[in-house]
């Protein structure tokens, strides 16, 4: 059922009247104000986002990113999990350590996409399901962030040289196929750096959902979410 906000205006005097002027939510929502709060609670997540990032033990302890991890990786370190377990804790903290570099890169692009809203996209926020907004930051940032990243983590992989570590330990071993774009028993660096780009930019985009969830009842109940 719409609701409603009623905004009433008393004048008092000889001839007092009452003046009722009725605006759908929705209607409000597509306002200056509406997307202002729209633009406030996004920005809250990547805030949150960001900091996770900034800090490897975070980053390492948030199950959001760890359930961002793309199936091809998975499947890497289950491989490594029974052959050398200890390159798995190393592969995930290189990841995370990597990931403090990207912060200054990927924010700008998101705070960029959320000053972009308008209308017609805060007016789709408040008639779809929770977690809306974030699949429209998403819709408009997912590609842009990867490749924007995808340098940056490649870098920094192959400086703590990663890939090699994983290749030497693999050695002889034909479980892994193409997997990365290697040959029959390699990981190749751009396949591992492509993967964990992924990984970063996915889990970012659950945290922001998370947040977006949690807070939506407080955030978006005056412009009845």
């Amino acid at each position: 059922m719409k609701k409603y906000i009623i905004i009433a205006s008393l004048l008092l005097g000889t001839g007092a009247f009452i003046t009722t002027t009725i605006h759908s939510c929705s209607s409000l929502a597509t306002t200056d104000l509406g997307i202002s709060v729209i633009k406030k609670f996004l920005l809250g997540g990547i805030d949150k986002g960001m900091g996770i990032y900034s800090n490897k033990d975070a980053f390492l302890q948030n199950n959001l990113i760890d359930k961002a991890l793309p199936k091809e990786l998975k499947n890497i370190n289950s491989i490594l999990e029974k052959i050398a377990p200890s390159l798995v804790t190393q592969e995930k903290e290189y990841i995370a350590q990597a990931a403090s570099y990207t912060v200054n890169i990927s924010k700008p692009i998101l705070v960029e996409a959320v000053n972009s809203l308008n209308a017609q996209d805060v007016s789709r926020i408040i008639q779809g399901e929770k977690g809306t907004a974030t699949l429209i930051l998403k819709e408009k940032t997912h590609q842009k962030l990867i490749a924007a990243i995808a340098p940056k983590i490649d870098e920094k992989l192959n400086e703590y040289g990663i890939a090699k570590t994983i290749n030497t330990a693999l050695s002889g071993n034909n479980l892994l196929g193409n997997l990365l774009g290697g040959n029959t028993n390699s990981v190749n660096a751009g396949g591992l750096s492509q993967l964990a780009s992924e990984q970063l930019v996915n889990g970012l985009f659950n945290i922001v959902e998370d947040y977006e969830i949690q807070n939506s009842k407080a955030l978006l109940g005056p412009l009845g979410k």
